[in-house]
């Protein structure tokens, strides 16, 4: 019986992965779910300020467009007044990316361009630093062709992110040979 344990224990837990959704696959419903629920219990200006990125990225990506403005607009109201905070870094990221992506989607590629580099303008932050930025927008301006704006937001990207900043020269490598790069998790953050 002490032998079937760790096999059982082994199933159960390849079962539960196999269940589970891959990269491509991300349950954006409970996400924004969750985004809203975060968002909701929010007890001052301050931490509602600290919720609205995750909300805003999600509303849009589940079509939400004006919400996911509504959100990005009031976190970018605020930003002046919370420069010293953590997440305001998170926050430059966020809501410019939102800016851009919707930019992107109405036709106006050119301006979701110069949104991605006000992306990078960010002073970064914890997650920033570790585990990097979005690159939803850098795909879908990849997608469009669009390589040089692509390039020069990784470059601005390897100022702060420090912990596994090699994947932006494999990324660049990528793109430079006319390849849209597979993102993973940065797709999501």
């Amino acid at each position: 019986m002490k032998r079937l344990v760790p096999i059982i224990v082994v199933a159960s837990l390849l079962a539960a992965c196999e269940n589970k959704p891959r990269t491509h696959e991300w349950a954006w419903e409970e996400r924004f779910a969750e985004a809203i629920k975060d968002l909701s219990r929010a007890r001052t200006e301050e931490e509602r300020f600290c919720y609205l990125g995750q909300a805003e990225k999600e509303a849009l990506n589940v079509g939400k467009k004006e919400a996911a403005l509504g959100f990005a607009k009031e976190q970018a109201k605020l930003m002046p007044k919370y420069k010293d905070n953590w997440n305001y870094g998170n926050a430059v990221q966020d809501v410019n990316i939102v800016f851009g992506r919707i930019a992107l989607a109405e036709g106006r590629v050119k301006e979701a361009g110069e949104f991605l580099l006000k992306a990078g303008d960010t002073p970064g932050s914890p997650q920033l630093k570790s585990f990097g930025p979005n690159m939803m927008l850098a795909r879908e301006l990849l997608e469009r062709g669009e390589r040089d704006v692509v390039v020069a937001y990784f470059e601005k990207c390897s100022r702060f992110w420090t912990m596994r900043g090699g994947k932006l020269k494999e990324w660049t490598r990528q793109v430079h040979s006319g390849e849209i790069p597979d993102f993973g998790a940065n797709l999501v953050y």
